[in-house]
């Protein structure tokens, strides 16, 4: 190796951002062949990233319900990580160039509660408290309302009072509600609104409300390794071949973890819908709501292959960053969308550019 070559390396290494590392993420970075290393690309001229969350203390208690997903140990050391607003945080985002992050309270929330009354109030006191927070860090926080589904009319209420009073980018729903998914008509009143103020939904997994027998004896299957992939994108489905969209066409919604599993699967979709027992007759295939309805982020995700499908098979203008804070590893995240092996005008979409349009920010 020549000396210049060499010097190149050891710079490039010495300016390497490291930070961040994410609490349940289990990764460490990976050094990059020798053969990628004087590869020149542009860097995001912004990072936003949009499934960041946080928790309180008195929703910690229903926090609680995700540890059977996760390894016990682990889950005291990230409630103190979910609970800062302040240095910590920002210092993450400081050192790993991340320089907006729309914060969500971390699931299932109130969603769990089984008395409606006082998930609407916890629902409110969560969305005035992060307001709060925003208040401080205007320029490098914004949020997502959480809600009461218990009470659809409730839900569109406070998304509309979150949206033009607290100036929140949208909501994030935690999966099913007491075993009531999206697509059930009650919820009409709800898309309603959503589609009247523009914003979108994020849909965020949740355990579904009984553990199917496929996962007997196969704890490694359930929740963020598969299963919350299977339930999301399958109560994204439920929305399109309910006919959800058709009665509220500019309805949007996210998913997250490159669009648990959907990018691959829009062929199929519209292939085998159309020799389907249906229940409702839907306007279009199901790929066209899926390019027209649904938005993806990387949360979780960083694979090159994985994200050159979801921009070709979504559309450009339909995949965001995100990281999934403190979950995943800030530094792993962002220096994969630096490196990652897309055009520059991707990068630029993906990064920063569709969040900034789609959430208007």
């Amino acid at each position: 190796m020549s000396n210049q070559r060499r010097d190149f390396l050891r710079n490039a290494a010495a300016s390497a951002v490291v930070a961040g590392s994410g609490i349940l993420s289990g990764r460490t970075l990976a050094a990059a062949p020798a053969s990628e290393a004087l590869v020149t690309r542009s860097a995001p001229q912004r990072v936003i990233a949009l499934e960041e969350h946080f928790i309180l203390p008195e929703f910690v208690d229903y926090l609680a319900e995700t540890k059977q997903n996760i390894r016990p140990e682990l889950f005291d050391k990230v409630v103190p990580v979910l609970s800062d607003f302040g240095t910590g945080r920002l210092k993450v985002m400081d050192k790993n160039g991340v320089d907006f992050a729309v914060l969500s309270l971390s699931g299932p929330g109130v969603q769990i509660e089984p008395d409606t009354a006082r998930a609407v109030r916890l629902a409110r006191y969560a969305n005035d408290r992060l307001a709060t927070e925003i208040a401080k860090q205007p320029t490098r926080y914004g949020g997502f309302a959480h809600l009461a589904m218990q009470d659809p009319k409730a839900a569109a209420d406070e998304l509309e009072r979150c949206v033009k009073q607290l100036k929140f980018q949208g909501g994030m729903i935690n999966g099913e509600t007491l075993g009531v998914y999206l697509d059930d008509r009650r919820y009409d009143v709800f898309w309603q609104r959503v589609e009247q103020l523009g914003v979108a939904i994020y849909l965020h997994p949740g355990n579904p409300p009984d553990r199917p027998h496929m996962y007997q004896d196969h704890p490694d299957m359930w929740g963020p390794t598969w299963s919350w992939a299977v339930e999301t994108c399958s109560h994204a489905m439920r929305l399109i071949f309910s006919g959800t969209f058709d009665r509220f066409p500019g309805a949007k919604i996210i998913l997250g973890h490159m669009g648990e599993t959907l990018p691959i699967q829009l062929w199929r979709l519209d292939s085998r819908l159309k020799i389907s027992n249906a229940k409702y007759q839907i306007k279009r295939e199901p790929s066209w709501y899926v390019r027209n309805n649904i938005a993806i982020t990387t949360s979780g995700v960083c694979s090159d292959s994985a994200l050159r499908c979801a921009l070709e098979a979504m559309g450009r203008d339909n995949v965001m960053f995100s990281i999934d804070y403190p979950f995943e590893s800030s530094e792993t995240a962002v220096k994969w969308l630096r490196e990652a092996d897309v055009s520059d005008a991707d990068r630029q979409a993906v990064a920063w550019r569709n969040a900034a349009r789609i959430l208007k920010l």
